[in-house]
């Protein structure tokens, strides 16, 4: 009967953990691998890279490894051929204790690109434990009067194995008086000694009996008990339990004297044999029996300690109930105490891998953390969440497989913007009060070269005084990276196409200092414009670039030049010779531009005579009538004509003028036209001059007033400029007033091709005209006129 049973229960175990493994692997969606405890070191698992769908020669360059949290080191993968073996000894016992399913859980991590496989290795229970009682040898007192069917509960084995391995089976030794009671319920396996034969303690006083126990494992083992049955007289009734079990729910958290149970037992017989003692025989876990105690006389059960329930949950104890008859009867009962939880453990969080730092050009979806929860209390206690904070970053948290996590990449990342990101992992289970944890992290992001140098400006204007030392530094550019380390590293240089700027201007790699590498001359070259590059050091190199103008500033270094021989020699008729008659002019030219090439004309004050020059015009006039007396003499004249510049600049012509009475007329008639004729000769044509004069002036004032006006509505606004060593002069105005036109020939030096271009220097002052003028003399008016105020001329 005990055969049958126990195949019957073997078989119906045996389907229920087949059905039960079937479901918990569709439902994990993972690996799943089987393995016995106790297996020896390199014993074979599975063919982990082949299942999970890698290459074997992948899992070295991608860096295979395998992450148990809790586990150790129980098992290991070779990287050589993806086989998963076991690496040390694992006792299914000391990992799951009494759990009917063991399993180890690893995090199989693949780089290149990240990927994250979750395996769970079951621990196969194999027969290494025997059934064992917990002693050598039990001592039983029965009276010879009790009857036959009697039933004396007897303490049964302990196996440590689970499932078929610790189904346990009991068998006692031939015996005519006694037979095993074994009956199995939903709260616990009852195990007794049956009388079937009355007991006569005159015929045998003392029983030996040998109970065995067998497990179902393969190979069976074995554990027994001695059995020492001492027949008593008189003392017939033991006493009695009014619960056979007692059934106890208490909080973790109960205090230390807390009252449990009160058990409550009766003896129907009278007198001494009446009075009853109270005692804790057992109580499972063995090892935790100093947590209750039990008060003789009253029955009542109190905790004498600190429970935990993540360490035990169920406590079994065995009371007795004994008489205090001189052969004492004792009466037995269970006290199964459920240990409830209670919300006491905070939950745990941690950070199994962590890619850092994350490049900025990482695409979304890549996983930057993997982050595993966990809390040891049951339930809702148990029940975890797991959130981020703050939560507008480019970042979340992704749940992968039970109470783990990946914190992934949801955004694009921009370095410039956002250089690390401190973010906080809260996780909070479900109990109340509910309790957190959380771990801070940092995720700095990593540099790739995506910004290129970039000048402050898009062109920049520099001034340079001409006649500047042999590599003098001129200015400074400086364009800036946003990036970081060697992408940020910026080095300069010059268009490679501009060859021909190589003999004027160079560049220094790192200042970007610009350097002159010759004398510059403004009266050859007056613009210089070039592209200066910038570039980083970053792979790919990226550049930028800017337009640079140098203008060369004038500076007063040509002397004016007299056009015409220095030295002229002049007859003047002298017929009468009225003041500011035009004698002759002095034409002179200077190379320099502006101030620089001002020029104004002045006598020498020791040979002034009746002479006077023109300040601006040249123009040699006398400042009285000559008359004939004075015909005859001879003068000479020194004029000095000078610049406006700092220092001014100077040169000499000398003017010989003889004096020629009226009675040489007819030699000098051909000369009167060149010196400005004479009063009879012009007088019919001076209104026709002057109107054509005063036109010409007014149509010109005016259309220079249009020119300006246009310019200054449509203009665009002028690029900065910026001014190198020195100080650049603009020329404005005068104080003394006239116009004065410069067309020189200058260079411009721009770009590849070098060409060559004109620029026109235009001073424009309020013209000065003389205070007075004689009525009648409209040959004096108009010389004036044209010599001080009116006169335009290339210089």
């Amino acid at each position: 009967m005990f055969v049958l049973g126990r195949d019957y229960l073997l078989k119906k175990q045996l389907l229920h953990l087949i059905l039960l493994h079937t479901a918990w692997e569709m439902g994990s969606g993972q690996l799943h691998y089987s393995v016995p405890e106790e297996s020896q070191h390199g014993t074979f698992v599975g063919r982990i890279a082949q299942d999970l769908g890698l290459e074997v020669s992948e899992l070295v360059p991608r860096m295979f490894r395998i992450v148990s949290k809790e586990h150790k080191d129980y098992l290991e993968v070779n990287a050589q051929n993806g086989i998963l073996f076991v690496n040390s000894r694992i006792d299914r016992e000391e990992l799951c204790g009494k759990n009917p399913l063991c399993a180890i859980h690893l995090e199989v991590i693949v780089d290149n690109p990240l990927r994250v496989f979750h395996v769970e290795v079951e621990i196969k229970d194999i027969n290494d434990n025997a059934p064992i009682f917990r002693t050598k040898e039990e001592k039983l007192f029965i009276l010879e009067s009790r009857l036959v069917g009697s039933i004396f509960p007897l303490e049964g084995a302990l196996d440590a194995d689970v499932g078929t391995n610790a189904q346990l089976t009991y068998h006692l030794s031939p015996s005519e008086h006694f037979m095993l009671d074994f009956q199995t319920n939903s709260d616990d396996n009852s195990l007794g000694l049956v009388i079937k034969k009355p007991l006569d303690r005159e015929d045998i006083s003392l029983h030996h009996l040998l109970l065995t126990v067998t497990d179902g494992g393969q190979p069976v083992l074995s554990g027994t008990v001695q059995l020492l049955i001492t027949v008593l007289d008189v003392n017939d009734n033991p006493p009695v339990f009014n619960q056979s079990v007692y059934k106890v729910q208490l909080l973790e958290n109960a205090s230390n004297g807390t009252s449990l149970v009160k058990l409550n037992a009766t003896d129907l017989d009278e007198g001494i044999n009446k009075v009853i003692a109270y005692s804790i025989r057992s109580v499972t876990p063995s090892k935790l029996d100093v947590l209750f105690r039990i008060v003789p006389n009253t029955g009542q059960i109190i905790l004498n300690g600190k429970l935990d329930y993540e360490d035990t949950n169920l406590y079994e104890i065995r009371a007795e109930a004994t008489d205090k008859s001189a052969y004492p009867l004792s009466g037995h009962c269970k006290v199964l105490i459920e240990i409830l939880d209670v919300n006491d453990n905070i939950p745990e969080v941690s950070v199994t891998f962590l890619l850092v730092p994350v490049p900025e050009d990482s695409s979304v979806g890549t996983v930057v953390a993997s982050i595993s929860v966990s809390d040891k209390d049951a339930g809702a206690n148990g029940q975890v969440t797991c959130s981020l904070w703050p939560t507008m970053l480019p970042l979340k948290l992704v749940s992968t497989f039970k109470n783990y996590y990946s914190l992934i990449l949801a955004e694009p990342l921009d370095r410039e913007k956002v250089a690390e990101y401190k973010l906080i992992v809260t996780v909070q289970d479900q109990g109340s009060p509910s309790l957190s944890a959380s771990s801070s992290l940092v995720v700095p992001i990593g540099d790739v070269n995506d910004n290129a140098p970039a000048f402050a400006q898009s062109s920049y204007t520099v001034f340079v005084k001409e006649n500047n030392p042999p590599g003098a530094h001129i200015f400074t550019l400086s364009a800036s990276d946003p990036d970081v380390a060697e992408n940020a590293l910026v080095s300069y240089w010059l268009d490679e196409k501009l060859l021909s700027l190589s003999s004027y201007i160079s560049v220094h790699s790192e200042s970007g200092n610009l350097y002159a590498l010759q004398p510059l001359d403004y009266e050859e070259l007056k613009l210089l414009e070039f592209q200066v590059n910038a570039k980083d050091a970053g792979l790919p190199v990226l550049c930028g670039n800017v337009t640079v103008q140098v203008f060369v500033v004038d500076e007063n270094d040509n002397v004016p030049v007299v056009s015409g021989p220095e030295d002229m020699t002049l007859a003047l008729l002298v017929v009468p010779v009225m003041a500011g008659y035009v004698v002759s002019k002095i034409h002179a030219l200077d190379a320099d531009s502006g101030y620089n090439a001002w020029l104004r004309y002045e006598l020498h004050e020791t040979n002034r005579g009746p002479w006077q020059v023109g300040l601006y015009s040249g123009q040699i006039s006398t400042t009285r009538a000559l008359d004939e007396m004075e015909g005859g003499s001879s003068q000479s004249l020194l004029v000095l004509v000078k610049d406006h510049g700092q220092p001014a600049l100077s040169t000499t012509a000398t003017l010989s003028v003889s004096l020629v009475a009226s009675t040489h007329v007819t030699h000098i008639d051909a000369h009167l036209p060149r010196m400005g004729g004479s009063p009879k000769t012009t007088g019919d044509n001076v209104n026709i001059y002057l109107i054509t004069a005063i036109c010409l002036v007014s149509s010109l004032f005016l259309l220079a007033i249009i020119v300006y006006m246009a310019l200054r509505c449509h203009c665009p606004p002028k690029e900065p400029m910026v001014y190198g060593p020195g100080t650049a002069t603009l020329v404005c105005a005068s104080e003394v007033g006239s116009w004065s036109y410069s067309n020189r020939h200058s260079h411009i030096l721009a770009g590849v091709s070098g060409e060559a271009g004109a620029k026109s220097d235009l001073m424009v002052f309020s013209p000065g005209i003389p205070a007075t003028v004689e009525n009648g003399k409209q040959q004096d008016l108009l010389s004036a006129m044209v010599s001080e105020s009116l006169f335009i001329s290339p210089w």
